[in-house]
């Protein structure tokens, strides 16, 4: 690896699994020191005991990000601790994903789903923000969703949620930019990784596409480290589609 990251620190949130397992990792290949937080102790430790055996640096910070702004607070105030008193990298990937169309969707799932998806990253960032500028810059890298832009029969209320993460993402660059801290966002494609041999449901909706199949996890964690890095530098408040051409390209199935 290049260590691009080298001797900077690094929050992922919902970091036990899937894309913020691959980032929290590639950020730790790139020389990051990274705090790995989630709700699973258990699959945390799995995460970080991996990470130190391949020689990089991660420590495990329980959070269950519930939307309340003590919870954001308090996950940002350890993890300054844990990474020796400054966070150089916000990743805000954490996020719930309830299955049902809008006429399913009661009260109570709605606003779970938003205290989550939207009120958590909100006050983390406003937690961790300040700091960043304070320490003389820093990164925000919030995870957004092709489905944001795109409209699909389910999944209306989870859609929305990105795409006020993506709105944010606008919001911080020109609220926090010219301070220092850049803010940007990636919206990944349909990303699974299906067990060998089995192929997935979600497959067929990137039937037509340009790149044809499913995403990797470690595709995303490619473009949040770019993003993480000083060859992003002058790049703010983007939204990077890394989602095999999705929303790019009119799909044209076979």
């Amino acid at each position: 690896m290049s260590m691009r990251l080298a001797d900077r620190t690094a929050l992922v949130t919902g970091a036990t699994s899937n894309i913020g397992r691959a980032i929290a990792e590639a950020f730790a290949a790139e020389g990051a020191h990274v705090v790995v937080s989630g709700r699973s102790a258990e699959r945390g430790r799995e995460v970080v005991d991996g990470i130190r055996a391949a020689g990089g640096r991660a420590d495990f910070v329980h959070a269950d990000l519930d939307g309340s702004a003590a919870a954001s607070r308090t996950l940002a105030g350890e993890a300054t601790r844990v990474l020796g008193g400054r966070v150089d990298v916000l990743v805000n990937n954490a996020g719930i994903y309830p299955p049902g169309t809008t006429t399913d969707t009661d009260e109570e799932t709605f606003d779970r789903v938003y205290a989550v998806n939207v009120k958590a990253p909100f006050f983390l960032t406003a937690a961790l923000a300040p700091a960043m500028v304070r320490a003389g810059g820093g990164t925000v890298i919030n995870l957004g969703s092709w489905i944001a832009r795109l409209g699909v029969p389910v999944g209306a209320l989870y859609s929305s949620t990105k795409g006020a993460v993506e709105t944010l993402t606008r919001a911080w660059a020109a609220e926090f930019g010219a301070r220092g801290v850049r803010v940007n966002a990636i919206s990944p494609g349909v990303v699974q990784t299906p067990p060998p041999g089995e192929v997935h449901p979600a497959e067929v909706m990137m039937k037509g596409t340009p790149a044809g199949q499913m995403g990797t996890p470690e595709a995303i964690a490619s473009a949040a480290v770019y993003l993480a890095g000083d060859e992003s530098s002058f790049v703010h408040g983007t939204v990077l589609d890394v989602d095999g051409g999705r929303t790019a390209a009119a799909v044209i199935a076979a």
